[in-house]
C-alpha cells in the first residue's frame, strides 16, 4: 500500500495486550464506544483536535484494522484547506508568539500566507520558531510555565495533528479522556463516578506526576511516535518544534527534555508518550496482576486508579514508581496518597469506628463518601476549595480593573463569568458550592462599588436589586454520571 508499510519497528519496552487488535478487557470505562459514536467529531477549540475529515478515513481505517502498521505518507494530508481550517480553529485573540504575528494579522493575507506556509513544509524548508515563555498562577500559589507558540507553528501544529489523531484515536484506550476528540472532562469524571459506584472500589491511588510536561524524555518520545509512524517528514516537524527552545526576558534556551505547555501538539505527544509508558502497562498490569476489581481514569497526566484489595494498590504503586524511574518519571511525593475509599470503604470504617474516608480532588472537583436518603453510599462531587479561591482571586483583580466601568458593563461581565463557572461545576449535589460561589462574588461587586464612591455608600437593598437584575442564579445543568456515561456507551456498560 503506498501509504502505510509493514516493517521491522523498533522494539518497545512494552508487552503488547494479551489480544492484540482486539478491545481490552476494561472495566467501566471501556476501550472505547460502542460502534455508531466513535466518528463523532468536537467543535474546533484551544485544547481539542479538528474532526477527522473524509480523506483521512483510509489512514483511520487501516489504523484500525492493523495495529502493527507504520504510515509513510502522511505530509500530503497536510493540505491549505486543512491548514486553513486549523488558523479557523484558532481564537483571534490568542496572545501573539515572539514574532508578535496575531491572527488578524496573518488573516489579512491569509491565502496567501497559507500557500506560503504550505510550500515550506512540503519542502522542507519550513522552520519552528521558539516558544514565548509565560508563567500562570497555579491554585497552590506556584507559577506554571506555558510557551506561546508564533501563529504559523500554532496553525501547522493544530493540522498535523489532525492528521496524528487519525492513527491515534484508534490506538489509544478507553481510560484516557485528556484532550481527545469527542472526550471531555466530564466524560472522565462521569466514568471515574460510575467505577466507584459500581465497582468493588475499596481504595484509592491519588497520584500526581512530578513536572511531567518539563521533564518528558524527548528520546522516549520519538521512539514511541516511530512505532506507528515511518513518514521521517512528520518525524523531522515534531523534532523541530521540541528543539524550537523558549525565549524568556529576551534569552533564548533550548529544551532538552519536556515538550511545552501551551503548544498545540502537546497534548498529542503526552498521550503518546503516557499511551506506552502508563496506559499499556496498568490496563496489562491489572489483567494479569490484580486479586480484584480494577479501575482507571487517565485526563492528560491527571488519573485515578481504584482497588478492591489493598495489597493490589500498594503493588500497583510500588510497580508503578518502577516503571515511570524507567522512562524519567517521578511520583510527586507530596501529592501521591493512597486512601480507603468507596462504599466498602465507608462501611468498613464505620463498623471500626472510624471517621469517614478521605477525600480526593480530580479536575476542579473534590470527591466525597456520603450517604443517600436510604443511608447507602454515595458518592459526592463539590467544587474543590482550592479552584474556586483561585478563581473568586481572578474575579477580584479583575473587578478592580473594571471598578469604574457602567454598572451594567460590570454586571453583563460578572454574568458571564457566573454562567461559565456553572457551565463546568452544575453537577448534582453541588448546589450548595455554586450558591456560595455566587454569593462572594456578590460580596466582591458590592465591595468594588462601595471603593468607587466613598460619598455614595451602596445599601445592600440596592446591591441585592443588581443581583437580580444581572446575576443568573445556578442551577444544575449536568445529568447523574451513571445516566450520561450510559447514554454515552448505549447500555452497554461491562458493569451491567
Amino acid at each position: 500500500m503506498h501509504d502505510h508499510e509493514k516493517s521491522d519497528r523498533p522494539v518497545l519496552p512494552v508487552k503488547p495486550p494479551n489480544k492484540p487488535g482486539e478491545p481490552g478487557a476494561e472495566v467501566v470505562e471501556g476501550r472505547g464506544l460502542p460502534e455508531g459514536n466513535t466518528a463523532g467529531e468536537t467543535r474546533p477549540g484551544r485544547s481539542a483536535g479538528l474532526g477527522v475529515s473524509s480523506d483521512l478515513d483510509r489512514v483511520r481505517q487501516v489504523a484500525r484494522k492493523d495495529r502493527d502498521v507504520r504510515f509513510t505518507a502522511l505530509l500530503h494530508h497536510v493540505s491549505v484547506d486543512r491548514l486553513r481550517e486549523a488558523y479557523r480553529a484558532i481564537s483571534p485573540n490568542a496572545a501573539p508568539g515572539v514574532d508578535g504575528v496575531t491572527w488578524r494579522d496573518y488573516g489579512r493575507d491569509l491565502e496567501a500566507n497559507l500557500r506560503d506556509l504550505h510550500a515550506r513544509v512540503q519542502r522542507g524548508a519550513y522552520r519552528a520558531m521558539p516558544a514565548r515563555r509565560v508563567f500562570i498562577p497555579k491554585t497552590d500559589g506556584r507559577l506554571r510555565p506555558l510557551g506561546v507558540a508564533a501563529l504559523e507553528d500554532k496553525i501547522l501544529q493544530r493540522a498535523v495533528v489532525e492528521v496524528l489523531n487519525a492513527i491515534y484515536e484508534q490506538d489509544f484506550l478507553g481510560f484516557s479522556y485528556g484532550f481527545r476528540p469527542g472526550r471531555s472532562q466530564h466524560d472522565a469524571l462521569d466514568a471515574l463516578a460510575v467505577g466507584i459506584t459500581h465497582k468493588k472500589v475499596s481504595f484509592v491511588l491519588d497520584a500526581d506526576i512530578s513536572d511531567f510536561f518539563g521533564s518528558l524524555d524527548q528520546s522516549w518520545l520519538l521512539k514511541f511516535l516511530e512505532h506507528r509512524i515511518a513518514d521521517r517528514r512528520v518525524l523531522r516537524l515534531i523534532q523541530k518544534w521540541l528543539a524550537a527552545g523558549v525565549i524568556e526576558d529576551g534569552e533564548w534556551s533550548k529544551t532538552e527534555a519536556g515538550t511545552a505547555q501551551g503548544a498545540s501538539v502537546s497534548p498529542l505527544l503526552s498521550n503518546v508518550f503516557l499511551h506506552y509508558v502508563f496506559d499499556l502497562w496498568a490496563d496489562q498490569w491489572r489483567r494479569r496482576n490484580a486479586r480484584g476489581d480494577v479501575i482507571l481514569v487517565r485526563y492528560a497526566d491527571d488519573y485515578v486508579a481504584g482497588f478492591e484489595y489493598r495489597e493490589d494498590a500498594e503493588r500497583f504503586l510500588a510497580d508503578l514508581r518502577e516503571r515511570f524511574a524507567e522512562f524519567g518519571l517521578e511520583l510527586h511525593p507530596d501529592k501521591t496518597r493512597l486512601i480507603e475509599f468507596g462504599r466498602f470503604a465507608a462501611e468498613r470504617r464505620a463498623r471500626h469506628g472510624l471517621r469517614k474516608p478521605e477525600t480526593f480532588d480530580l479536575l476542579g472537583f473534590t470527591h466525597i463518601c456520603a450517604t443517600n436518603r436510604r443511608g447507602g453510599f454515595k458518592l459526592k462531587r463539590v467544587t474543590s476549595k482550592k479552584k474556586m479561591q483561585a478563581k473568586l482571586k481572578s474575579v477580584k483583580t479583575e473587578m478592580r480593573k473594571r471598578m469604574h466601568h457602567p454598572i451594567p458593563e460590570q454586571g453583563h461581565w460578572l454574568a458571564g463569568v457566573l454562567q461559565g463557572h456553572y457551565n463546568y461545576y452544575a453537577v448534582p449535589d453541588n448546589s450548595e458550592a455554586l450558591h456560595g460561589f455566587r454569593r462572594r462574588v456578590i460580596r466582591l461587586w458590592l465591595q468594588a462599588l462601595r471603593r468607587r464612591s466613598q460619598k455614595d455608600r451602596l445599601t445592600w437593598k440596592r446591591m441585592l436589586d443588581l443581583d437580580a437584575r444581572w446575576l443568573p442564579e445556578p442551577r444544575i445543568q449536568h445529568p447523574w454520571p451513571n445516566r450520561r456515561f450510559d447514554a454515552r456507551t448505549r447500555g452497554r456498560s461491562p458493569v451491567r
